[in-house]
């Protein structure tokens, strides 16, 4: 195996342990009557990743070189 394929299994794995503390909260949070705090939380994240996403497309209109 090549270092770029390991490189791309090695961000897979970061992905899948970030999603799966993401959905232990969202557990801990839902099974202890807490869904209210984690319907606030999910909103406040869907805000955030919205901004950054209209930023990413921006910043990706404005470069000068085409990607890859």
């Amino acid at each position: 195996m090549s270092w770029g394929a390991w490189d791309v299994g090695f961000c897979m794995f970061g992905w899948a342990v970030t999603f799966l503390v993401l959905s232990i909260v969202a557990a801990y949070l839902g099974f202890f009557g807490l869904a209210g705090l984690a319907a606030v939380l999910v909103k406040l994240l869907f805000v955030v990743f919205l901004m950054l996403l209209a930023g990413s497309g921006l910043l990706g209109l404005i470069r000068y070189e085409p990607p890859v």
